[in-house]
């Protein structure tokens, strides 16, 4: 009986606690929220004012890289005193506060999974000034954790990728609405070709490599980096008539980053594609893994065809599926 009694007290105490990690693991709900939706947690009057205004300039400025105008985020304001049940189970949280100025990043604090960057400042003008400071950051956190919702989303139903896999030496993760749209021809051909029939058209995924020297980080790697793409574009992507083929959009200067992949150093290129003489073209977002264990660039491309619709979420779920790559 001593036995049972302690049993149960046990289980009482696991399943009551405050979740602080020291007297157990407190049970989160599901996060809740559409993909790239933000909520600000915020005070009427400071929503209303300029503070307002500094965040949306922030979190809903437009995104590089489309053929629209699109904000990288949708904000949905949650004023602090209704900021309790359900309101709190959102995916990706920013919370402005008065106090002492500060930055506060937290994960899966009220529900799994879950970001919540807070914002601190004594005043108006120090909270606008924290904002603006720290946007890259705070965007950067917020958008790490739509990216981890998304990925774990794309485990739940999986494409076999095996041949494209041990043909690159890569791992990824594909979801199951995606189809290969060209096979292997031979061992030594290493360009692959992923297509998503969507109702207005489609989305696109290519992997291939090149040699560490194909690339030059110097004043031309934009020049270089569009020759690169309009290649393989003519090599690979044909248009609807003959002699026609993906290339960049001439007009449109492609918007050039650093980012991390697998722990890599990565090029990261946002533009536009079109095809000559069509009037077919769309977002890409291409990325140049610097893989040099095995002296190369791992290459990986999205691209939409999406006429006359939000195209955001499109590319956003081809920038997960190329972020879950891992090199073996």
């Amino acid at each position: 009986m001593r036995k049972l009694i302690l049993l149960v007290a046990i289980t009482i105490a696991t399943f009551s606690c405050n979740g602080d990690g020291k007297t157990g693991t407190r049970i989160l709900p599901d996060s809740a929220g559409p993909v790239n939706k933000i909520a600000i947690v915020i005070d009427n009057e400071l929503w209303q004012n300029t503070v307002g205004e500094t965040i949306r300039n922030a979190m809903a400025q437009p995104i590089d890289g489309l053929n629209q105008e699109e904000p990288m985020f949708s904000l949905s304001q949650i004023p602090i005193q209704v900021f309790t049940g359900f309101a709190k189970e959102n995916r990706s949280i920013l919370k402005i506060e008065q106090g002492e100025a500060a930055i506060n990043i937290e994960r899966d604090v009220y529900a799994r999974p879950q970001k919540i960057v807070t914002v601190i400042g004594k005043d108006i003008a120090e909270i606008k000034e924290q904002i603006t400071k720290n946007a890259d950051n705070i965007i950067e956190a917020l958008k790490a954790e739509e990216i981890r919702y998304k990925q774990k989303g794309m485990v739940k139903s999986l494409v076999n990728a095996n041949a494209i896999e041990d043909n690159l030496g890569i791992a990824f993760r594909l979801p199951s609405n995606y189809r290969v749209a060209n096979t292997v021809a031979k061992k030594d051909d290493k360009f692959h070709w992923i297509k998503r029939d969507i109702p207005t058209g489609y989305t696109n995924v290519l992997f291939y490599e090149l040699p560490l020297n194909a690339i030059k980080k110097d004043d031309s790697l934009v020049s270089q980096i569009i020759k690169i793409r309009d290649s393989i574009g003519k090599k690979y992507i044909a248009g609807p008539v003959d002699g026609s083929y993906m290339a960049t959009e001439a007009a449109y200067a492609p918007h050039i980053y650093e980012t991390i992949i697998d722990n890599k150093p990565t090029i990261e290129v946002k533009g536009l594609w079109d095809v000559k003489d069509q009037f077919m073209s769309g977002p890409f977002i291409t990325y140049y893994i610097e893989d040099k264990v095995n002296s190369r660039y791992i290459v990986a491309e999205g691209f939409a065809y999406a006429p006359s619709v939000s195209k955001r979420n499109y590319v956003f779920e081809l920038e997960s599926i190329i972020k879950s790559i891992k090199i073996k």
